[in-house]
């Protein structure tokens, strides 16, 4: 058999659009372009790979089985074929794709970039926004590194804990609770609270130690990003209970005033994420040391 590594980027160009006119875009080739590909893909394996069911197209069960060993076969030939040599960090050209929790940006986003640009004045990053949902864009090379709270289960998927910090109350200046000295469990539950959720929920792992204490507390609404959170709590009497690591950057230009949490709470955690993939990629490597450092800031790790 011929084998032709163009239908093999066709392939997994297709399972990742799931349409022609999309797979074509994402090539830079023409629609009649791509139909052809897809019609040689399906005399060689014997399968549709995508039907038509209603306005849309859909993978049939052996594309479905055969995508990520398609994305995982197309990176190693890109890896076989890309001859390997010593980093050069001055003529470096590449560009980083970074998923991180919108606080982490703004705590350790500039740290990282002005490294990477001081030594590496050809790459590029790319900070992209967390979904609502889990996203497999690790697995798929999407993205390059992750950072936040959660630790993916993954087996293939390496995370490390970076840093961690205790939680803290956030509310605006002159608020009633600045003026008490030492905030009490009741009086921190009775007050009306701001959590922030991507997937917009309501309650995380305060109500259960609110709970162990026999305590409830009531939360008005759940804001997207800690940015939008902060805008809450400055216009309002509102409390927001945050990491204090990504509480810094914040509490000058929100004009926001921290309080010690009168509960006890286990401290966050601050995890990078990669696929192993890139466990010995030089530039990855260089990139995820600089991440450290960003994220760990004044913290020290």
């Amino acid at each position: 058999m011929q084998l032709d590594l163009n239908l093999l980027t066709a392939l997994d160009a297709l399972l990742e659009e799931g349409s022609v006119a999309g797979a074509a875009a994402r090539l830079h080739v023409t629609a009649p372009a791509m139909s052809r590909s897809l019609g040689r893909i399906r005399r060689t394996t014997g399968d549709q790979i995508l039907v038509r069911t209603g306005r849309v197209m859909t993978p049939t069960p052996y594309a479905v089985a055969v995508r990520e060993q398609v994305h995982d076969l197309l990176l190693q030939a890109r890896t076989v074929l890309a001859p390997s040599r010593e980093l050069d960090l001055a003529s470096l050209d590449r560009t980083f794709t970074l998923r991180w929790h919108d606080s982490l940006v703004t705590l350790g986003g500039p740290t990282l970039l002005s490294a990477v640009r001081s030594q590496a004045p050809g790459v590029r990053l790319r900070f992209i926004a967390e979904s609502s949902v889990d996203t497999p864009e690790l697995r798929r090379a999407q993205v390059d590194l992750e950072a936040n709270a959660g630790r993916p289960a993954a087996q293939d998927i390496r995370t490390e804990q970076v840093t961690e910090s205790r939680h803290v109350i956030v509310v605006r200046e002159g608020h009633p609770l600045t003026r008490a000295g030492t905030v009490t469990a009741a009086q921190y539950a009775a007050a009306e609270h701001i959590t922030v959720s991507r997937r917009g929920n309501l309650g995380n792992a305060l109500d259960d130690a609110f709970a162990e204490l026999g305590l409830t507390r009531h939360v008005v609404a759940a804001a997207p990003t800690e940015a939008a959170a902060f805008a809450f709590a400055r216009d309002s009497d509102f409390l927001l209970t945050v990491p204090d690591i990504t509480m810094r950057p914040a509490a000058t230009a929100f004009g926001l005033t921290v309080l010690r949490l009168p509960i006890e709470l286990p401290p966050a955690p601050v995890h990078l994420s990669w696929h192993q993939r890139y466990d010995s990629d030089p530039a990855h490597l260089w990139l995820r040391d600089l991440a450290r450092t960003a994220l760990r800031g004044r913290n020290g790790g």
